[in-house]
């Protein structure tokens, strides 16, 4: 039995945002949908055992219906061997024992929608585990029924690889195999063969392991990598970047030195999304597309154009250390020009990047910092897709280098330390051994909990009228009664460097206000002038400390200041 005598208490879960949909569009429930993401190696022990789990989720699912979202989404956790944390599968259609049972995520199923939330599960399709059982079969010869199933290569006249591809995780993406002498593909590590896509049978496997949890009912995918699906047939080598990409890797990685044309976003993913679409329409599920590409946002708006192919899609172009307004600017306008009808998902945070508060606040950043960028992203033409614990203004752990599990940051380590740091375990209770990460049992956890996130727990932000958690309470419980912002349209408005200035109006033929919204990313109160229509303020019970004011053209705002005004009609 679980024992949360101790735990915070939530309020009751926002009603579905469905109800403040076109009618005439009563399935797309993902335009402009917030998704919490949860991962669950570090969001709830409900065992103790020091490992987060799927009942741990559970527990806490009123907490996340609290918040006012629409959806979770839920890392992998599916049986792997774990060498990247669930996102190198063994078993596509069954729990890992580390995290429950197949019966412990049908219950998750049900509570989440008890409390009028989707849920979205993340899809590595792209690879799987070495211990797969497709691969074990694939690699013992090479005539089997599944040699051709993974990305297989004979080596070049002198032994070495057959092209210069590189994996994400450093090094040549070419693993040689002593069975079938040859090499196989691996984007990532080299436990994570690529599945050769362009073997018909294994789209037609993929998509059978998709309607398997279509069928257990849950309402959506998030596809991992989604761009890596297919690889050039003729195995081209890649030419030089023109200039380092550093929006996906960092400085100490050389796969940011080529351009990246022939292992990954192949135009035959187009036709297998499509097929994906097709069965997901079928169930009336969503699809979210994560997207690390040279060139994101046209490959963001290729693969969501035309209704066809992901519902959504993210890029990395918001998980990066910019953080001016102009550059904040220009990502949104540079993928509209090219979207269409295409659809965004906005995040800053996830699993694989610092934390926010640290990346673009820096050094003794105010939780100020931590609402108006919310503010910012919530407001932005899209959905969002929110990382678990940003709500609390955590900041990036130092994780000792004893103390790294992430594979990645050990190759790298100390230029770049892993992504340890933005998944060190949610904390609920401050008092609590590691503030109540495992229900108040002392076991250790799999990452230590920073002191200073233990002091941001969550009973610590709920007794706390001004905390960065009640902040994002009031705002998506606002943004839900605002049609402009849920789907509506964006237009900049020009502004001085750090204030960003936009307005949303609802789509056409949805009744609502059209929305003046204006943020001071900066931290020293400013007065500008701008050239915006005239305007009520609204939305001033967000937060009174933060609260712009407007005398004709001029804005004042304090520092992380805001404003939000409804425009005449």
């Amino acid at each position: 039995m679980t024992d949360l005598a101790t735990a915070p208490r939530y309020a009751p879960a926002a009603p579905s945002r469905s109800a403040h949909r076109p009618a005439a569009d009563p399935a797309a429930w993902w335009r402009g949908a917030v998704i919490y993401q949860v991962y669950p190696r570090s969001f709830a022990d409900h065992n103790g055992d020091g490992i987060g789990d799927i009942a741990g989720i559970v527990d806490r699912l009123p907490y996340i219906a609290s918040l006012g979202v629409d959806a979770i989404w839920v890392s992998p956790f599916f049986r792997s061997p774990m060498k990247d944390f669930g996102y190198d599968i063994a078993d596509y259609r069954d729990v890992d024992p580390l995290f429950g049972t197949l019966a412990d995520f049908d219950r998750l199923i049900a509570r989440t929608h008890e409390l009028g939330l989707k849920l979205m599960i993340d899809q590595v399709l792209s690879h799987t585990s070495d211990q797969h059982d497709w691969f074990r079969e694939s690699r013992a010869s090479r005539r089997n029924p599944k040699a051709d199933w993974y990305v297989w290569a004979d080596p070049r006249p002198d032994g070495t690889p057959p092209n210069n591809w590189l994996s994400v995780f450093g090094g040549s993406a070419w693993q040689w195999d002593s069975r079938r002498r040859q090499y196989y593909l691996h984007n990532f590590l080299a436990s994570q063969p690529d599945l050769n896509f362009h073997c018909t049978e294994v789209q037609d496997q993929l998509l059978a392991d998709i309607r398997f949890w279509l069928e257990r009912g849950v309402d959506g995918f998030r596809f991992d990598a989604c761009i890596f699906h297919f690889h050039d047939r003729l195995l081209r080598d890649n030419p030089p970047a023109e200039s380092r990409d550093t929006r996906s890797v960092g400085e100490s990685n050389p796969y940011g030195m080529q351009r990246h044309l022939h292992d990954k976003t192949q135009p035959e993913n187009l036709a297998f999304l499509q097929r994906v679409r097709r069965l997901l329409d079928a169930h009336g599920a969503a699809s979210l597309g994560e997207i690390g590409d040279d060139d994101s946002l046209k490959t963001m708006a290729d693969y969501t154009r035309g209704g066809d192919k992901l519902h959504m899609a993210y890029s990395f172009n918001l998980l990066t250390a910019e953080r001016s307004a102009a550059y904040i600017r220009q990502q949104v306008e540079d993928l509209e020009a090219q979207m269409h009808d295409g659809w965004a998902s906005w995040s800053f945070g996830n699993h694989d990047v610092p934390r926010v508060l640290t990346r673009w606040g820096g050094p003794g950043a105010e939780l100020a910092y931590a609402k108006v960028v919310t503010a910012m992203l919530m407001s932005l033409r899209g959905s969002v897709c929110w990382w678990q614990g940003d709500e609390l203004g955590l900041t990036e752990a130092e994780i000792p280098f004893e103390q790294v599990q992430d594979p990645y940051g050990l190759a790298f380590w100390p230029e770049f330390k892993g992504r340890d740091g933005c998944r060190t375990p949610m904390p609920w209770v401050h008092s609590q051994p590691h503030a109540g990460f495992s229900q108040g049992r002392a076991v250790q956890p799999w990452l230590p909990v920073p002191t200073e996130h233990a002091a941001r727990a969550v009973d610590v932000n709920e007794r706390d009228a001004a905390s960065p958690l009640h902040f994002m309470r009031r705002l998506l419980a606002w943004r839900r009664q605002q049609p402009a912002m849920v789907s509506g349209d964006i237009r900049f408005v020009d502004a001085p460097e750090p204030v960003l200035a936009f307005v949303r109006s609802p789509e056409a033929g949805v009744e609502g206000a059209s929305l003046l919204c204006v943020f001071n990313l900066g931290g020293e109160p400013v007065s500008v002038d701008l050239d915006a229509p005239a305007t009520t303020v609204v939305a001033a019970q967000l937060d009174a400390a933060l609260q712009g004011t407007r005398s004709g053209r001029r804005f004042t705002l304090p520092a992380h200041g805001l404003y939000f005004g409804e425009l005449a009609a």
